[in-house]
């Protein structure tokens, strides 16, 4: 018996960083939109915890416990007393270390697998509560849809959404550690005072309208400076973007991936086309948004 799990991607339309905390962490508003890019985790029972992963990028994923698929695993075993004893395939289509969540989709699908193959019945609180442990997109991974996280981006409150919003993804060569990202941050911010995170209100009135004009006009990200700041190349592929008609442009999360939400499903066909003629990513993705949060696929 084995149980496979669809986990989709994300972007985050709106990210609002706060000041470093005592903890190290940073206080947030993020609002997450999962996006129809999907990474399939399949467990299935063996003599010990293992992982394999295959797809573009397999080569980036750490095998070992230090994955947050094998993390998971063991964080609900240990919760309801069970060996955790599976082996985890990852099929990879998330960019790896691309600023989607792709590591933290691996975790909450691996989560909501093994919570199916084991039948623990565990209440989605207590999904949710682990997925918090895993790290701060990992409790999205699992909802989906779009939410507003708050906190370090954990505590979720889901948003409405009134249509079908339209993006290309420019995946760039090689990742941005988020780590290396955040100290960015910190040091062009040293000094300044960071006033706390908010949601903007037009950017939620955008997401429940369904309008992709609005939503173009009040994208925002804290981190992009800073990632921009490591990478300069990404201006040149927010440039391009733009001038192939995307209404808006911005850095994905932490970076490298680069994100253009277009008018319509044919735009997006086209900036995606002159994006990969342009030579300044390795390749450009087009998806749907909002995706569904992780699912169980039937057999």
């Amino acid at each position: 018996m084995s149980v496979t799990v669809r986990v989709p991607a994300k972007v985050n339309v709106q990210l609002a960083v706060g000041g470093v905390r005592d903890d190290g962490y940073h206080d947030l508003a993020n609002v997450f939109l999962a996006v129809g890019l999907y990474d399939e985790i399949t467990v299935t029972p063996a003599e010990s915890l293992t992982v394999s992963c295959s797809g573009p990028g397999a080569d980036q994923v750490p095998l070992d416990r230090t994955n947050l698929a094998a993390r998971a695993a063991e964080l609900l075993a240990a919760r309801y007393g069970i060996d955790p004893a599976v082996h985890i395939h990852i099929d990879k289509d998330i960019p790896v270390a691309g600023g989607m969540a792709g590591g933290s989709a691996d975790g909450a699908g691996a989560l909501l697998a093994c919570d199916a193959l084991w039948s623990t019945g565990a209440p989605r609180e207590d999904l949710l509560d682990i997925c918090a442990d895993l790290g701060s997109d990992v409790p999205f991974s699992l909802v989906g849809g779009a939410a507003l996280g708050t906190g370090r981006g954990e505590r979720l409150t889901a948003l409405p959404v009134g249509g079908v919003f339209h993006w290309v993804f420019a995946v760039a060569d090689g990742g941005l550690s988020t780590p290396a990202v955040y100290r960015e941050f910190d040091r062009l911010h040293d000094g300044v005072d960071v006033p706390p995170p908010v949601a903007s209100p037009l950017l939620l009135d955008a997401l429940r309208t369904g309008d992709p004009g609005a939503l173009a006009a009040a994208l925002v990200n804290d981190l992009q400076p800073a990632a921009l700041s490591l990478r300069p190349s990404l201006a040149d592929t927010l440039r391009t973007g733009i001038d192939a008609g995307a209404l808006a442009a911005l850095v994905s999360g932490s970076g490298p991936t680069t994100a253009f939400l277009a008018k319509d499903a044919d735009t997006a066909g086209q900036i995606a086309e002159t994006l990969l003629a342009s030579g300044t990513c390795r390749t450009a993705r087009v998806a749907e948004a909002p995706a569904p949060g992780a699912t169980i696929l039937q057999p």
